[in-house]
């Protein structure tokens, strides 16, 4: 009944080809009926988030500390994207992938050079010397996730894992439910609306009905005699002789 469409980052790399929709933006999906139009967005998040977490196979791997890259720049010189790293860094953003399944995330965070009204701990370059530590959120696939993990400033690989964010996951949740609701109700005011005027039409059609029967039931000819003739489908001959005497 309602056609969606999902706007997501996917990724699909490694032995097992696993993918990955991230957001950083809403789908939209739409419902569309010549009138009314309604309009519905995809959900950003799955119901049962922790459920999914913690039996969908792709989490499950994620999940556990394994190796991380960066991925940005591969094209330029080993210098150059140690600084282009570094500078992301600090800007509050950079690329990664799990190297034993492919799978590449774009992490945003609050930038190491936040002053206050951030966390200064989502990008921490002096909490272990040459490391950078990273803690980014993020919905993935559906579920909230935070990525945490450290990278070294020079070889640009660390370790990494996803965990539950359940704190957003239930903020995310209690969004889906008013959403849900929301679109529920839009549906059933859509069919009442529906329903309102197919009893409506179909009366004023019962009724239209009668008047054109009434209508040509009591037609008068010019000579003032009932004419009868043109409800006559099928005459015999005899029939139309008498008419005709008439």
């Amino acid at each position: 009944m309602m056609q969606m469409s999902m706007s997501s980052s996917e990724h699909a790399g490694g032995a097992g080809g696993l993918g990955v929709g991230v957001l950083p933006f809403d789908g939209m999906g739409l419902y569309e009926q010549p009138r009314p139009r309604l309009v519905f967005k995809m959900p950003r998040v799955v119901p049962e988030q922790k459920t999914k977490f913690e039996t969908d196979e792709l989490f499950r791997r994620l999940s556990r500390e394994s190796e991380v890259r960066y991925t940005g720049y591969r094209d330029r010189p080993s210098e150059e994207r140690q600084g282009r790293f570094q500078n992301g860094c600090r800007e509050g953003h950079t690329e990664i992938a799990f190297a034993a399944t492919g799978t590449n995330l774009q992490l945003v965070f609050t930038p190491a050079s936040a002053g206050f009204g951030g966390d200064p701990r989502e990008c921490d370059f002096d909490k272990e010397h040459g490391k950078v530590h990273l803690r980014s959120q993020l919905i993935m696939n559906g579920v909230c996730v935070r990525w945490r993990g450290w990278l070294d400033l020079e070889r640009l690989d660390g370790v990494g894992c996803l965990e539950l964010d359940e704190e957003r996951a239930a903020q995310e949740d209690a969004i889906l439910r008013d959403q849900i609701e929301g679109y529920n109700r839009r549906l059933r005011d859509f069919d009442d609306k529906q329903r309102v005027y197919r009893t409506g039409a179909a009366q004023a059609s019962h009724l239209n009905h009668h008047h054109h029967h009434g209508h040509h039931g009591h037609h008068v000819s010019s000579g003032g005699a009932p004419s009868v003739e043109p409800h006559l489908a099928h005459r015999d001959p005899e029939m139309e002789v008498r008419l005709r005497a008439y």
